[in-house]
């Protein structure tokens, strides 16, 4: 008896051990309850082991961050932080399971239900911008005279409009998509941002090119041309408040090359996974083009994409 109760043991501790692994890898979460109708993205390693981290980028704030606290308890994924939670609340909590391969969860702030969320596993992408990409047919995403084409992460389009040819938003405004979805791609903006001023381009709606009037500081993960919060350019090409600048945003598969005003800031580099301003988490498939509204004003005078085929 005493044998057959150490073997129920040890084949029970076998099989939670089984269950805590399957919280290992990258997570690309699904969010409602989100005034912004983000995207999340949660990163944990060491699951079923006592070397148990996690990384994620969600509310609030935007950066990835080193999850401070985390923890597994019967089958329960559960990390937390202590930062501001907008409206009002300090502490949130973050409890997810998985069943059937997929991630269910919800954050609670202060005790409160805030939000719910559902997670899946980050595809494997295998396009590589291995040269045999080549140019389609140009797509002229701003047309110079109205809005045709775009809408906004949370409903039809407010905050932007069209000034003498230029795509101009408001302050606070909601960031603008397209209606228009792509896979692999190049892409042509000409911009200018106000001093202080903060925009961004959403590569597939998933990953952010910075756009930042950070004129003649250091490069960093926020600098004018990183991949916000995940890749720093080599240099800091910007120019100063008020100056027209070009961005060229080359994307194959996670693979992301980046020239702003003529020099190449990153080269061929693999993007981790989704950023802040992510609102289309399904990786795997094709993504609109867009624009950070809320930070700042922007304004952009010509954007072309160029489809990438073989």
């Amino acid at each position: 008896m005493t044998h057959v109760k150490l073997v129920s043991i040890v084949s029970l501790c076998a099989t939670l051990m089984a269950a805590d692994k399957d919280f290992n890898g990258r997570w690309n979460l699904t969010v409602t309850g989100d005034a912004r109708a983000r995207a999340w993205w949660l990163e944990v390693t060491g699951a079923g082991t006592k070397e148990l981290k996690g990384r994620f980028v969600g509310a609030p704030g935007g950066q990835i961050d080193t999850i401070p606290e985390i923890r597994l308890d019967r089958g329960e994924l559960e990390w937390a932080f202590d930062r501001n939670y907008r409206p009002s609340g300090k502490r949130g909590v973050y409890r997810a399971r998985v069943k059937d391969g997929k991630l269910t969860g919800s954050l609670v702030v202060d005790g409160l239900p805030r939000s719910q969320f559902t997670g899946e596993r980050a595809p494997e992408i295998r396009d590589k911008d291995d040269g045999s990409w080549k140019p389609g047919a140009p797509v002229k995403l701003f047309n110079g005279r109205d809005l045709a084409g775009w809408k906004t992460a949370t409903g039809p389009v407010r905050g932007w409009s069209v000034s003498n040819g230029l795509l101009v938003n408001s302050d606070q405004a909601p960031d603008l998509v397209s209606e228009e979805k792509f896979w692999n791609f190049e892409i042509h903006a000409e911009f200018r941002v106000g001093k202080g001023s903060n925009s961004g381009l959403g590569l597939r709606d998933r990953y952010e090119v910075q756009i930042f009037e950070k004129f003649g500081s250091p490069p960093d993960t926020h600098t004018m041309g990183s991949v916000y919060s995940r890749i720093v350019p080599s240099e800091n090409a910007s120019k100063p408040a008020g100056e027209w600048q070009t961005m060229d945003v080359r994307l194959v598969g996670r693979i992301v090359t980046v020239k702003l005003n003529g020099k190449v800031v990153i080269d061929k580099r693999e993007i981790e996974g989704l950023t802040a301003m992510a609102h289309d988490p399904n990786e795997a498939q094709p993504g609109p083009i867009s624009i950070q509204g809320d930070h700042g004003t922007v304004e952009f005078r010509e954007l072309i994409l160029t489809p990438l085929t073989r």
